[in-house]
């Protein structure tokens, strides 16, 4: 091949989106040539590029200079992402994970191969981390469901800083995981190597909602079988996905002789409909999804905090939940007929040439309120849903309830086009009145610098409200626990909100408030006690130097 064929090869490579993770109010794209690109909301820096201010457009994540290499000194390509709620996680070719965003016992600058094998997969969720290496041995660090039952008879999670090995699976190999706010689920061996479609379903952590599929709602420290898809199942999985309290699987009919078909089978929380049964009832076992076609291959799905989405093969997509299965809260832009959850999947049309259906498509990923879709064979990207902070990657804040294109590759000749037509507009308007154009100038810088003081304020907040709910609730901060009084008024009773919150809470979410608070109390009374010392001390002190004159 000659050179300009390999020069060509690379740049499609570049342009070409591999996967895609989503948090909270972020997207990462993972390109052929081992790039990392991001967009989306910049708090706590989950986005990596060195701010927390917002994009609004697809950015590359610099690993370019010399602090950014691998062991032997060439420059890291990657092979594998993955999003938290509000944190980021790359798997490079070297078995190294690279990692940024909140840090409150989430995750590392850097986690060199931190076994004697190389990590192969990553994923996230919540404020979880999860690698399988390639022994297919399971890692997981952050906040994480315990392995061992404290003995109080109520779940909630511990907190690690270092990866632990889930000893549960030793002697089998953990070929696919995901993971909720508090739950996780794996797709693993039945033997002690993966031979192809010997996989059994195992799932553990909190259940309150029966999103482990277990038939009950009873949590589990110790991973355990769904039976549904157990080792004698007819069943193969071969996807799996969790929300924030409900899960999503991909199966196909091992009897079948058609296996161009397969089934969604979802469970946990069901009140805005995001298990796509019909009903807001929530289920403790898997059940089929209703109103899917029969005679479909789908090969992705995702989830996001209370919607559920998936695409077909040949380029359908589907999704359901909160908002008509957008994912938004409530308070969107829909009215008569349009508002409401769906209960059942609802057809995502493509409004390009090849609509209704998406061409070439390759993967789904579901955020809080957001869902992106990659398709064309990766090189073209859409998005719909809640999009403040620009996380939609369309260059704008506003909410989109119809797929939109996002703006990739970012660095097109039609956005340098774009870009010097609007440089020449600014020089053809700065020649006709310059007094005029230096006033407003001045007028949008200022504008300009009180907007950044107020992001730095509001970043600032955000910050503060994510910590303190994360350590009083152990879960990310998410607009819905703002006080239905202060959004809809400004007006905030603090007594009154206080008193309903508590009423909202289940047991085991009590019992963490209390144990946050019995923590902070005995922290005052213990700051209390030793002044009071120092007091007495001083006042000693003073009494023995009078004595003496």
């Amino acid at each position: 091949m000659d050179a300009a064929g390999t020069s060509l090869d690379a740049r499609n490579l570049s342009h070409k989106v591999a996967s895609i993770a989503v948090g909270e109010a972020h997207t990462l794209a993972l390109t052929g040539d081992g790039n990392v690109y991001a967009w989306g909301r910049g708090t706590f820096g989950r986005l990596g590029t060195g701010s927390e201010k917002d994009e609004l457009f697809p950015v590359r994540i610099d690993f370019d200079s010399a602090r950014y290499r691998s062991a032997q000194g060439k420059r890291l390509k990657f092979v594998e992402i993955a999003a938290g709620a509000y944190h980021s996680l790359a798997l490079a070719d070297d078995g190294s994970i690279w990692s940024w965003g909140y840090n409150t016992c989430i995750l590392y600058d850097i986690l060199y191969a931190f076994v004697e094998s190389h990590v192969s997969s990553v994923k996230a969720g919540g404020m979880m981390s999860l690698a399988i290496d390639n022994l297919g041995a399971l890692w997981m660090w952050g906040n994480c469901p315990p392995q061992s039952d404290s003995g109080d008879d109520v779940f909630s999670l511990f907190s690690t800083f270092t990866p632990l090995p889930v000893w549960s699976f030793h002697g089998h190999t953990v070929v696919k995981v995901a993971c909720g706010n508090e739950h996780v689920v794996a797709l693993v061996s039945a033997g002690e190597t993966y031979k192809g479609s010997d996989l059994v379903c195992y799932s553990w952590g909190n259940n309150n909602h029966g999103q482990l599929g277990l038939g009950d709602t009873y949590s589990r420290f110790q991973p355990d079988v769904v039976a549904k898809f157990n080792q004698g199942s007819t069943w193969v999985v071969h996807a799996v996905a969790c929300g924030a309290f409900h899960t999503a699987l991909l199966a196909v009919d091992d009897r079948a002789s058609d296996t161009l078909r397969s089934v969604c089978w979802t469970f946990g929380l069901g009140d805005n409909g995001q298990l796509g049964h019909g009903t807001t009832k929530s289920a403790s076992l898997p059940e089929q999804v209703i109103g899917l076609p029969q005679n479909v291959f789908l090969n992705s799905v995702d989830c996001g905090l209370f919607h559920t989405s998936v695409v077909s093969m040949a380029g359908d997509v589907w999704s359901w939940g909160m908002e008509r299965g957008l994912g938004l809260c409530p308070d969107a832009s829909f009215s008569g007929t349009d508002a409401g959850d769906a209960l059942s999947p609802l057809v995502i049309s493509c409004d390009g040439p090849h609509g209704p259906k998406f061409p070439g498509p390759v993967q789904v990923a579901c955020g809080a309120a957001h869902t992106v879709l990659v398709a064309d064979e990766g090189y073209k990207l859409w998005s719909w849903g809640r999009g403040r902070s620009g996380v939609l990657g369309n260059g704008k804040t506003l909410d989109c309830f119809a797929p939109t294109t996002v703006l990739w590759p970012p660095s097109s000749e039609d956005f340098k086009e774009e870009k010097v037509g609007l440089s020449y507009e600014v020089k053809k308007s700065k020649s006709k009145d310059p007094r005029r154009t230096t006033e407003m100038e001045e007028r949008l810088s200022a504008a300009m610098e009180e907007m950044r003081l107020l992001n730095s304020k509001l970043s600032l907040t955000e910050k503060y409200a994510s910590i303190l709910h994360g350590s009083m609730f152990g879960k990310p901060f998410d607009e819905r626990d703002i006080p239905i009084s202060l959004q809809n008024s400004g007006a905030f009773d603090i007594a009154k909100e206080w008193e309903n919150m508590l009423e909202s809470l289940d047991r085991g979410k009590l019992v963490r408030l209390e144990m946050f608070y019995r923590n902070m109390l005995a922290g005052v009374k213990d700051k209390l006690l030793k002044r009071r010392i120092q007091e007495i001390v001083n006042e000693s002190l003073d009494s023995s130097t009078s004595g003496n004159n």
